[in-house]
């Protein structure tokens, strides 16, 4: 019995990007299967044998290593987590350019690289032009990342107060949590398969369901699990070029419109970051708050048409308005979860609503995003709840200046600097927009397509650029320098400013 548990333990025992790219080579052997059983030989081979080659190179690496692991504690496992978003793309595009054959390497990376970080900006603009394998690989790589994120959420970020976390009542940005087993343990890493091991399969559980109601609903299994996976990890990725492009109708927009919900709150499946405060979901000010602005969003659009018609009379049909509504209802929920998929009645959710930019307002649910701790990207809900209530507390102190606030006592997830630290990452977020949409227009973009870039890239929402703007903004057309820029930018949305500005504190790793 010792001898068969040595070899799990000694694999276990690899620094932890090692470990993710044995994972990511493991994998590659479906998409080989499955081009297989389509008698795609020729990007079967291309999947097969790099799948080898990474788990060769991960076997060497492990020998020269031998006993000899290194351990760097949580900034370490930080580390690795960029090393993935930035190294590991490099490996995941070889069968993606050896499949297609007629595109550049560069575009394969900054694919892997939009895949990897769940952005899902599509620079293959026609899904014909890819393999069906590679549609599965494309959305196979995003829900790996997702995955990634969620473990990450609660093994890494929130002991080190960072992705959220410096929000709610645990320390300060980088410097961990109240927590001394978390941030005084030997092995960081334990903990992070260990809770692997807890919401793994919740995850994958969560996805096989909806690929399952996606089926029942019409939906071709391909497509159908693209769709599933892409919901959970907020990716966007579609092997049919979108939801408004599927079999499944209306019906499969209910059902992912449900389990877009996993994007607002973690606790719409774990609890494993509460510390302080009510674990219930109706408690919740992120799941409240993204509640407020679905609900809220679509109905502003509905009452905008009746305003503009009210003289005139012509209200339009009761179904119409029905469909225009569930339109922006599913939308506004897809871009609030930085999924970016687009219903089919969006386009009569538009003409209902008679707006000339509706871009615009999704710019900004992509900018503010979903909920601490899941797949979503954007400045964050419990961010955004926060400057909310300090600004309600300032307003009530320019009418009573001497007043006591109650806000906090029933907010006890957010600590007394919490809104302070939220608008210090809100003005680093602005920032960073700022310096890339500066250097995109820097190598020749306009001001419009540089803004958009810079937003979908930042919020990991790659949609965006096929739908905010008047029209498509074609990736490929980009200069070699700007695919780099937002390659840049959609690991930053990905890892967040604090994140990388820890990584660079001598303080950090010194502790």
């Amino acid at each position: 019995m010792g001898r068969r548990n040595k070899t799990p333990n000694r694999f276990l025992r690899l620094p932890l990007f090692l470990l993710i790219w044995s994972i990511a080579s493991a994998a590659m052997w479906i998409p080989a299967a499955h081009a297989l059983a389509l008698n795609d030989h020729a990007t079967s081979r291309a999947f097969f044998y790099t799948g080898i080659l990474g788990l060769f190179f991960v076997a060497l690496a492990g020998l020269s290593l031998g006993n000899r692991v290194p351990r760097y504690g949580m900034p370490g496992q930080l580390l690795s987590l960029l090393a993935t978003f930035v190294i590991l793309p490099l490996f995941l595009a070889i069968p993606v350019q050896e499949s297609l054959r007629n595109t550049s390497f560069l575009n394969a990376y900054f694919d892997m690289v939009s895949a990897v970080t769940t952005t899902g900006a599509d620079i293959y603009a026609d899904p014909g032009r890819l393999p069906p394998s590679v549609h599965l690989w494309r959305a196979m790589v995003a829900w790996l990342g997702g995955l990634l994120m969620w473990i990450s959420a609660s093994a890494v970020l929130a002991p080190l107060s960072l992705g959220g976390f410096e929000v709610t009542a645990r320390g300060e940005p980088g410097g961990g949590s109240a927590t001394p087993s978390q941030i005084q343990d030997a092995d960081p890493k334990r903990r992070l398969i260990e809770i692997a091991r807890t919401l793994g399969p919740v995850y994958a559980g969560l996805t096989i369901v909806l690929w399952i109601l996606l089926m029942v609903t019409g939906e071709t299994p391909l497509v159908g699990l693209s769709h599933a996976m892409s919901v959970l990890a907020t990716s966007g990725i579609s092997a049919v070029g979108g939801v408004e492009n599927g079999a499944s109708g209306i019906g499969g927009e209910m059902v992912m419109f449900l389990f877009m919900f996993f994007a607002l709150s973690r606790l719409t499946f774990s609890d494993d970051t509460v510390t302080v405060g009510s674990g219930r979901l109706d408690k919740d000010p992120e799941f409240r708050t993204g509640l407020l602005i679905v609900v809220g969003m679509p109905l502003l659009l509905i009452l905008w048409h009746w305003f503009n018609t009210f003289e005139v009379g012509a209200h339009g049909e009761p179904v119409q308005a029905l469909r225009s509504f569930w339109g922006g209802l599913f939308t506004v929920m897809s871009f609030l979860s930085t999924t970016g998929f687009e219903s089919a009645d969006w386009q009569t959710s538009r003409e209902w609503s008679g707006l000339q930019t509706p871009g615009m307002i999704l710019l900004g649910l992509s900018v503010i995003g979903g909920g601490v701790a899941t797949t979503a990207g954007g400045v964050k809900l419990l961010r955004v709840y926060a400057l909310y209530l300090n600004g309600m507390r300032e307003m009530e102190r320019l009418v009573h200046p001497s007043s006591v606030s109650g806000e906090g006592s029933g907010n006890k997830r957010i600590q007394r600097n919490g809104a302070f630290v939220a608008w210090i990452f809100f003005m680093l977020f602005a920032l960073s927009l700022a310096l890339v949409s500066i250097a995109l227009s820097a190598v020749g973009s306009d001001f419009e397509h540089s803004l958009i870039l810079a937003i979908a890239t930042l919020s990991t929402t790659g949609p965006l650029t096929e739908i905010a703007g008047n029209e498509p903004i074609v990736l490929t057309s980009l200069a070699p320098a700007a695919k780099f820029i937002l390659c840049f930018a959609m690991v930053l949305g990905r890892l967040e400013t604090l994140a990388i500005i820890a990584l660079l504190s001598p303080n950090f790793w010194r502790s």
